[in-house]
């Protein structure tokens, strides 16, 4: 494993429900970030095409409004699928600055097709190969409305020479099992990215950083009220939210859990940091929760990581 890594994580704020200028400024950013040195360039969840903090797409339980269905409609068609075409220029943009690249997607699922969206984490190489993505597995509270939850068989990590890559979004992060199959992958770069802003959220990320012995990559969107389109079918929900509707709170902690970088707030940004992968090594002295501080003998712990289709389809023929 190399001894340092220069790392990016991009507070940003979506062109919300449109795809094209999403991908477009991510890709101007991730120019930016490439011309700084960065081998590692971190996005906020669902970067493209937004987050849709504040909207009930009009939906109670009992009933659903047409208007919140022409605003779903308009979000899902600003969804990405994961395929070659979808995501080329993104692909593009990570092999031009030979930086491994994460950003966060609201996916169109099963090959974008008609139905489910997912929250999802996408994976690019440094030659602009799609590594994988990661579906979150819970969407939390009204998010289920929206998105749906994947499986095991996108618990997606990455070798590299920095080490090993991955994480998980959001309240996943809340959830003990999930961070311990990232712990058990053996990720010492570990990816938060995040929608919650609130100083609870930093207590996460130190927490993740200490428990996993590895650095942590906090990402959030910052996001004001006027940056909504003014046309969405139920904009007048919005009336009596706060303008700053998201505040940020991106950082980097080290593996004792201390800040490299402090928490971003207020404004859209790019904390730039050279992270001494050597404190990994140094934190496994006293606390490995996977090695020297597992008690197999008492604790059992499997994951299913075989994919669950909504599908699936045999022959009976034979």
């Amino acid at each position: 494993m190399m001894d340092t890594i220069h790392v990016a994580v991009i507070q940003a704020s979506s062109v919300f429900a449109d795809k094209a200028a999403s991908i477009a400024k991510t890709v101007d950013l991730i120019a930016e970030a490439g011309k700084q040195g960065a081998q590692l360039i971190v996005f906020p969840e669902t970067l493209i095409s937004g987050y849709p903090r504040g909207f009930s797409y009009g939906a109670y339980i009992g009933s659903r409004s047409l208007a919140g269905r022409e605003d779903f409609a308009r979000f899902w068609k600003s969804s990405t699928a994961v395929t070659l075409d979808e995501t080329k220029l993104l692909r593009d943009a990570a092999k031009n600055v030979g930086a491994y690249v994460v950003v966060g997607i609201s996916e169109k699922g099963e090959a974008g097709n008609h139905g489910t969206l997912y929250n999802s984490l996408l994976y690019l190489s440094p030659d602009g190969d799609i590594l994988g993505t990661h579906r979150k597995l819970m969407p939390t509270a009204t998010e289920r409305l929206i998105w749906g939850a994947g499986d095991g068989s996108t618990l997606t990590t990455i070798d590299t020479a920095y080490g090993t890559v991955g994480g998980l979004i959001c309240w996943e992060n809340y959830m003990p099992l999930a961070r311990m199959s990232m712990y058990g992958k053996g990720v010492n770069i570990y990816l938060a990215p995040t929608a919650d802003a609130r100083d609870t959220w930093q207590s996460t990320l130190r927490h993740i950083a200490c428990e996993g012995r590895c650095f942590v990559l906090g990402c959030n969107q910052y996001f004001t009220k006027s940056m909504y389109p003014t046309d969405l079918a139920l904009y007048d929900e919005l009336a009596d939210l706060p303008e700053e509707m998201c505040r940020g709170g991106s950082a980097i902690v080290d593996p004792f859990g201390d800040y490299v970088c402090q928490p971003l707030y207020g404004r859209e940004g790019m904390l730039i940091a050279e992270l001494d992968l050597n404190k990994i090594h140094q934190g496994h002295l006293d606390f490995d929760v996977v090695g020297h501080y597992h008690r197999p003998d008492v604790f059992k712990f499997t994951v299913n990581e075989a994919p669950n289709p909504a599908l699936n389809y045999s022959d009976d023929s034979q």
